[in-house]
């Protein structure tokens, strides 16, 4: 079977699940397609220049790098547009926005929280990411990784104990 056909079945197949992954991860179904589709461009044009081994967790990897991306660039917005808000009574800006150290903290926490989702096995990283960003039951996970519930189960507790552990909160 020739590969640009490949990627297209495995991107036709899991493109709904792809979407709520999304959607968990961006919270509007709208900019889920948007990202899904950017996703299966990415996607294929990796798969023309070389062979993935792993072709649907690449996909997924794409997708969720996107929506992360996606993420980050949109609370920076909402912070530009918090520090250009002014309260027209007084004619001050308002004062709601985060101190420069807790920014500081929570990015740092942002960074370990990812680096240890890296870190999972893959079953368990997926598991996770479909659990805590897509907002799946752990029935469609243990669906889409064709494993019983209670290891579902197992998995994303594995990579939620983790995470705590890599933020120091065990």
């Amino acid at each position: 079977m020739r590969q640009d056909s490949t990627t297209l079945d495995i991107y036709m197949t899991h493109r709904s699940a792809l979407v709520d992954y999304a959607t968990g991860i961006v919270g509007s179904r709208a900019h889920a397609e948007d990202l899904v589709q950017e996703a299966w461009l990415r996607f294929d044009k990796a798969a023309r220049r070389r062979q993935l081994r792993q072709p649907l967790s690449y996909l997924y990897r794409i997708v969720r790098n996107l929506a992360m991306d996606g993420r980050r660039r949109m609370a920076r917005e909402s912070r530009v547009v918090t520090e250009d808000s002014f309260n027209v009574t007084t004619g001050t800006a308002a004062d709601d926005t985060p101190s420069p150290e807790k920014v500081a903290l929570y990015r740092d926490e942002l960074e370990l929280v990812m680096e240890a989702i890296a870190e999972l096995p893959e079953r368990t990283r997926i598991a996770l990411e479909m659990h805590r960003f897509g907002g799946c039951k752990l029935k469609e996970i243990a669906a889409f990784l064709d494993i019983s519930l209670p290891l579902a189960h197992v998995l994303v507790m594995e990579g939620v104990q983790h995470c705590k552990r890599r933020l120091g909160r065990s």
